[in-house]
């Protein structure tokens, strides 16, 4: 190894970087871009669900039951009526996606003692809507007969209080932008580096740099460290929104945060290396880089929990390092974690980004051959 081949190959490589200008806004423009948009569009709290009521009972009670909906942000009222088909159709035709039916006698039951039904509908075509939803009307009817004085009735039972740690608003905002950090990273990261091998390829400047003295390891990491610097500072600016704009806590020692952000790009641009390598086309690397990313999205947790998927996928994702950069950076952003506590994922993602950079070099050197 020569660090002035290296230091050279560098300076080549960020001079081929910002001299075009379009790859200047992909590089620092797009990523806030995409976080202010992923931010904003990736929100699972449900607000002001469409409502639709039938109330055949109309007594003090049952308004009583009324205003609490109503009253809540949860639930927002757009219909009503006495025929409870009108509330089947308002469902059918996406009018309302939950329906409220009080039945005659609500208040008489009440009164005797006895638990009275009250019917809640929602649409399930969508589940996590539908879910939250039936969640939000069970415990304004529990906080109601619990904490409330219903048709002259006092109520009784147990004073329930409930606290969420770490994110007490339960807002989905601060738990998802800390992860769209790290999609974010990712993409730009196999972007900037699916496309080096390549590019140089189809314009024809690998052949001089094959019979260069550069080395195929040389080569490897003139490519990879220039693109890890502008990682970083990519990084650096949208965790700076994240901060700034979208009011995320960071609890944790930013040190740890830089220190996982150094691995996570090194694992990111030796998967970029490893696609760049196995194309032959611009085109062919962009396609394999989706191939890569997408799988990799979904087998993270960030959309759904690891724990709900079957076992072999469950295994499956301990070789996906968005995986690990996802549960570091909200473990150190909402939960102040430090290295110990977080050592395993930092053990995966060097693991995992030592076997892409192997990989792909000893590739490239087949290549050569």
């Amino acid at each position: 190894m020569s660090g002035l081949r290296i230091a050279r190959m560098i300076r080549k490589e960020l001079r081929q970087l910002f001299r075009d200008p379009r790859t200047k806004r992909v590089i620092f423009v797009s990523p806030v871009l995409q976080l202010v948009l992923f931010g904003y569009a990736v929100n699972t709290d449900v607000r002001r669900v469409a409502t639709w009521v039938v109330d055949h009972d109309r007594t003090a009670a049952s308004r009583l039951l009324l205003d609490a909906f109503t009253a809540s942000d949860y639930f927002r009222v757009v219909g009503s009526g006495d025929d409870p088909r009108e509330l089947g159709r308002a469902l059918d035709d996406g009018t309302a996606k939950v329906g409220l039916h009080v039945p005659a006698g609500f208040a008489r039951d009440l009164r005797a003692g006895r638990s009275p039904a009250v019917q809640v509908l929602s649409d399930g075509s969508n589940s996590n809507t539908a879910t939250v939803a039936q969640g939000y009307a069970v415990r304004i009817v529990q906080q109601l007969g619990e904490r409330s004085s219903v048709g002259g009735i006092p109520a009784g039972g147990v004073d329930l209080r409930t606290r969420a740690w770490f994110n007490p608003g339960l807002v989905s905002r601060v738990y998802n932008v800390p992860a769209v950090v790290g999609v974010i990273s990712l993409l730009m990261s196999l972007l900037l580096t699916a496309l080096a091998v390549v590019r140089e390829r189809e314009m024809g400047t690998l052949d001089q740099l094959l019979v260069s003295p550069l080395t195929a390891g040389e080569l490897m990491l003139g490519k990879t460290l220039p693109v890890a610097g502008v990682a970083l500072v990519q990084i650096s600016i949208v965790t700076a929104v994240a901060l700034l704009w979208f009011d995320v806590p960071l609890r944790g020692n930013p040190l740890v945060l830089l220190f996982a952000a150094v691995l996570f790009i090194m694992a990111g641009l030796s998967f970029g290396l490893v696609i760049s390598t196995i194309s032959d086309t611009q085109q062919e690397a962009f396609l394999s880089m989706f191939l890569f990313l997408l799988p990799a999205i979904i087998l993270s947790g960030f959309f759904y929990p690891i724990e709900t998927m079957p076992r072999f996928f469950q295994w499956l994702t301990f070789a996906n390092p968005l995986r690990h950069f996802i549960a570091v950076v909200r473990a150190i952003f909402l939960k102040g974690a430090g290295f110990a506590e977080l050592w395993p994922e930092f053990v995966f993602m060097a693991v995992t980004a030592a076997a892409a950079l192997a990989f792909a070099t000893r590739r490239f050197r087949a290549s050569l051959r």
